[in-house]
């Protein structure tokens, strides 16, 4: 199973508590204004990595909990399931997922909503320029929510 990556932040504070391995997905149609990541909007971007590639990426550093960004990972629900079944599996590491579908979108899709059982933490919502915030932690916009789910 592939994923297309945009790219790959070790052991980065921006996307969670502590030091994450973020991976950064291509591909998204929420197209919000002012995203802070508009190159990764294009689902032919980045390259393709299998599941295990990456897999070992995460492995590699034995500190650092992982997140899930882009892009959004929703639009590759299917093989961001499977790598985050295996990193809890295989790890135990905590996982944070970004998405610009809210909770509530999630929960009301069957496809979507396979992930969830695997994260601990989802940050929803799509960002709005009007409601932009640097006061709140991991979030853009102050409509974003912090979902725990572990």
């Amino acid at each position: 199973m592939k994923i297309r990556v945009l790219d790959i932040a070790y052991e980065t504070m921006a996307d969670g508590p502590g030091l994450r391995t973020s991976i950064y997905c291509a591909g998204c149609a929420h197209c919000c204004p002012g995203c802070h990541n508009p190159q990764s909007w294009d689902f032919k971007g980045g390259q393709e990595m299998s599941v295990q590639e990456l897999l070992d990426i995460i492995k590699d550093d034995e500190f650092a909990n992982v997140t899930f960004s882009g892009g959004d990972p929703l639009y590759q629900v299917e093989a961001f399931t499977e790598l985050a079944r295996r990193i809890k599996e295989e790890t135990g590491k905590t996982i944070w997922c970004y998405t610009g579908f809210t909770y509530e979108e999630v929960l009301a899709d069957e496809r979507l909503s396979q992930i969830l059982p695997y994260l601990d933490v989802l940050v929803e919502g799509p960002f709005i320029m009007e409601l932009r915030t640097t006061e709140l932690p991991f979030r853009g916009s102050s409509n974003q929510r912090i979902i725990q789910l572990k």
